[in-house]
């Protein structure tokens, strides 16, 4: 109970104030502690710490960046606004696919205007495949020697696959909503 208290804390903590290494809890994670707890309690906590850093930044980092980058931030608050019905599809192609850093879109998130709900189920659901393969990682960590042995290139592209998968309903509504204009 001790370790999955500080390791829980740690990774809260990490992802808060966004802290490179949650990915080595992560394994760590995978390493001590059972699959489908594992899973579960990876993205809780990815979700409250990521919420966290979303809300800490909507309340002090916000006002910075409009402050120096007005017109940037008018011309991506248009475009989310555009996306605003498919947000929740959007942040989980976020966070499964490995094109953008986790600390950049909780940080980007308040400025542009994504609202919290679709951002933290975006983001529980949306780190459960990289989180797999961590725990998986975790389940062979004595034979690991670098954190990019924890990632195939067949891992990797699976990662991206199913980040193209999560947007097929954002393809489906558009199509359809041209078919209904």
């Amino acid at each position: 109970a001790v370790v999955s208290t500080q390791s829980t804390g740690s990774y809260i903590f990490l992802q808060t104030f966004a802290i490179p290494g949650s990915i080595f809890l992560s394994i760590l994670s995978g390493f001590l502690f059972s699959f489908p707890i594992n899973l579960i309690l990876i993205c809780a906590c990815s979700a409250i710490g990521a919420t966290n850093c979303f809300l800490l930044f909507s309340l002090v980092g916000r006002k910075v960046v409009i402050r120096y980058f007005p017109e940037r931030v008018q011309s991506w608050n248009a475009q989310v606004d555009k996306h605003r019905d498919s947000l929740l599809n959007y942040i989980i192609f976020l966070r499964i696919t490995p094109f953008l850093p986790n600390w950049f879109i909780n940080m980007t998130s308040p400025v542009i205007g994504v609202p919290v709900f679709p951002f933290v189920f975006g983001t529980f659901i949306g780190v459960a495949p990289p989180s797999l393969l961590a725990i998986q990682a975790g389940g062979t960590l004595h034979t690991l020697t670098s954190a990019s042995d924890a990632v195939s290139p067949l891992q990797f592209v699976l990662l991206i696959v199913l980040g193209f998968v999560s947007m097929i309903p954002v393809a489906f509504k558009q199509y359809f909503k041209q078919k209904l204009e």
